[in-house]
């Protein structure tokens, strides 16, 4: 597929070399670091060096001083708590985060987690009648319940406090709970909007230490839970999160929770764990129990002692490898489907009544893959049919979704991403409609894949100096990612290996030069008859470590290769 190369905008020539001389680093280094806000010597210093002492007063958040106040009340009363989250990852890491943290002070705790197919998304009526027939007074809600507007009224009337830590965005209404702690309510002066929903949980247990004079260093003993909530909910690795998610990383790569450690051990990676790493490693094996079938399996595992969590890791293991046999099958029968498609669309909409609902989500995501296009994959549930929308970079979806709604029962999510739910005798319609709405929209430019490159450089720039300099801007991740480098004109040194009929690997070098740095493309196979004529091409390429054999070098994984001028 053919993508289009962009370059990001050039910061001023004078605060880039300045920057480069305070610093002693290259200039391209310099003026990737401006492009992300770094300008001067001082905030240099802060973004190499993360300090958790840089972490913001977790009383600015609207309604803290109510949610810790409570909290205190009901740990020291002896009273019984339930901690209730969501079934992704974000919500089962809150939901274990509270738990191991007040399990220190009290042991009058339970956790519940919704059914992802009999309750659904966010606190459920079932959630909150447990809590009422159990004698419940308090429930704190992770990563939901900012929309809760019927479910806080239900609590409330039954006498039950509900403090509500989410991170989403909140509707025109909010929910009458005790306290509703969200750094996106419009009066709410946080300085940072975009923890996670286990940051948000986190920001409480830090104003309960701070409260109750308990050291914070107990509560820094579950950050590698909340490094796995920031990377597997995709938030930007800026500000507060990128504090989190740095000593979070290094918790979860030297000393892991028990249940943490056991899924690590599973997965069979003997080098230090990435925020990319837990995204494709860790948080896939906690999800696919939420996904096939009840997620208070994940919770098990994570606040399991080391006794325990060798079985639940092995458990959940088996329901990854099963979430991806089904992965498989259906995204193969949806290119299949695409493929058959007569007519050039502008979006893809696929209705199979017997699709897992567990993995549309993930399947939308694995068409856009080949077919770069708004993707709604659904299936059917409960004589519904139910689905999972994804998008390309700058289309909003939900827009799109809700100029179709008076063809749907429900709808809800944003920009990237969605769900949707309507009578199964709408499919056809909606298809049509959608299609309509996309095609209307979208730009011919969003159809096509795009390479944001952060800078041009030279291979004589490509040096262990420059490698290990990028190495301390991370954790990468969204508002942070791993410099995207754009080189041109290099030429194979000799025609590249090519690896399982699918891969080149080879080394290349500068026109004017004749050292070698070493190369791989994944899926670049079909370059090879381009790449043979020995015409000088352009590559865009992250600067990597190659370990092998405990030998290493560096090696340019390319993003994509560009033959014209």
């Amino acid at each position: 597929m053919e993508k289009r190369w962009v370059y990001k905008e050039n910061p001023e020539a004078a605060i880039v070399e300045q920057l480069s001389k305070e610093i002693n680093i290259n200039e391209y280094l310099a003026k990737i670091l401006v492009q992300r806000g770094v300008r001067t010597f001082d905030e240099a210093k802060e973004f190499f060096r993360p300090s958790l002492s840089r972490l913001h007063d977790p009383f600015l958040m609207k309604n803290m001083d109510l949610a810790v106040n409570r909290l205190t009340e009901a740990v020291f009363s002896e009273e019984k708590i339930l901690i209730y989250g969501d079934y992704d990852v974000d919500g089962t890491t809150s939901v274990s985060l509270i738990y191991l943290f007040l399990k220190q002070f009290s042991d009058k705790l339970e956790f519940y987690i919704p059914d992802r197919y009999t309750e659904g998304y966010g606190i459920s009526k079932k959630g909150i009648d447990y809590a009422i027939n159990n004698d419940f007074t308090l429930i704190i809600a992770l990563d939901c319940g900012v929309r809760a507007i019927d479910r806080a009224a239900q609590a409330k009337a039954a006498g039950v406090d509900l403090i509500i830590c989410d991170h989403h965005l909140p509707g025109d209404e909010l929910p009458d709970a005790y306290a509703l702690l969200d750094p996106k309510q419009e009066d709410c002066k946080y300085p940072f909007k975009e923890l996670s929903g286990c940051g948000v949980g986190f920001k409480l247990l830090e104003g309960f230490c701070q409260q109750n004079t308990i050291e914070k260093e107990k509560l820094f003993e579950f950050l590698d839970l909340v490094a796995v909530s920031i990377a597997s909910d995709i938030v930007p690795i800026v500000d507060e999160n990128r504090i989190l998610a740095f000593y979070g990383l290094k918790k979860l790569n030297q000393a892991p929770s028990a249940g943490l450690k056991s899924l690590i051990e599973i997965s069979g990676k003997k080098n230090q764990f990435s925020i990319s790493d837990v995204v494709f490693s860790i948080g896939p094996r906690i999800n696919a129990a939420g996904r096939l079938t009840h997620a208070k399996e994940s919770v098990n595992l994570l606040i399991g002692d080391e006794t325990e969590t060798s079985a639940f890791a092995d458990n959940l293991n088996d329901r990854n490898k099963e979430r991806r046999e089904f992965d498989q099958t259906i995204t193969a029968e949806a290119l299949e489907m695409i493929g058959a498609f007569k007519e050039e669309r502008k979006s893809t909409v696929l209705f199979k009544k017997d699709w897992h609902k567990g993995v549309i989500g993930i399947v939308a995501s694995r068409c856009i893959e080949h077919y770069h296009r708004p993707t709604i994959i659904l299936t059917e549930s409960k004589g519904k049919a139910t689905g999972s929308a994804r998008s390309v970079d700058g289309f909003d979806v939900h827009e799109a979704i809700s100029e179709c709604a008076d063809l749907l029962e429900q709808f809800g999510g944003h920009t990237h991403a969605a769900g949707l739910t309507m009578p199964v005798k709408n499919v056809g319609k909606f298809i049509d409609r959608f299609e309509q709405v996309v095609s209307e929209k979208i730009l011919p430019e969003q159809l096509i894949p795009k390479v944001e490159i952060d800078t041009e450089i030279p291979l004589s720039e490509i040096t262990y100096k420059t490698y290990n300099i990028m190495n301390q801007m991370a954790p990468f991740g969204p508002q942070n990612m791993a410099p995207l480098f754009g080189t041109k004109n290099v030429i194979v040194d000799t025609l590249p290996k090519v690896l399982k009929e699918k891969h080149i690997k080879g080394f290349l070098h500068a026109e004017n030069s004749t050292k070698l740095f070493e190369f791989i493309g994944f899926g670049m196979a079909d370059k090879m008859d381009q790449i043979e004529t020995g015409v000088p091409f352009h590559i865009a390429h992250h600067l990597e470590e190659n370990n092998y054999m405990r030998n290493k070098s560096l090696i340019l994984n390319l993003r994509d290769i560009r033959f014209d001028a």
